[in-house]
């Protein structure tokens, strides 16, 4: 249920990034679900090859590379899902950027939801 919430998750927020920047694009909604898709498998198994690849690069950074990388597996997703389309770095940075924080924020959002779903145990007299 979780990889589900995942892929609709970064679909809408692929097609608010095709929305908001320029030379980044979205034939339709399957599209972006495919890349939502796509996009989940590849931030499950290639991002943390690369994280652990790029470390050096990243503690130079102090995170900031980890950016670079989000916008590279974003471009990765382009080439494997046909009517997804992104043209360049800095589409692809901003767009990573746009993904990233919707999907934190939405991941934030699900977390307190499911939380507060759980029973509590109850206290002992």
């Amino acid at each position: 249920m979780g990889f589900v919430i995942r892929v609709l998750v970064n679909a809408g927020a692929i097609l608010l990034a095709a929305h908001l920047v320029r030379g980044f694009q979205v034939q339709s909604l399957t599209t972006a679900l495919v890349a939502g898709v796509v996009l989940g498998l590849i931030n499950a198994i290639v991002r943390p090859i690369l994280v652990f690849l790029t470390f050096p690069f990243t503690l130079l950074t102090l995170g900031v590379f980890l950016l670079v990388l989000n916008a590279f597996c974003l471009w990765l997703t382009s080439v494997f899902v046909p009517g997804f389309v992104v043209h360049g770095f800095w589409p692809a940075f901003l767009g990573a950027l746009i993904v990233s924080i919707v999907s934190m924020a939405l991941t934030l959002l699900l977390r307190d939801e499911l939380k507060n779903r759980r029973p509590r145990p109850q206290a002992r007299a």
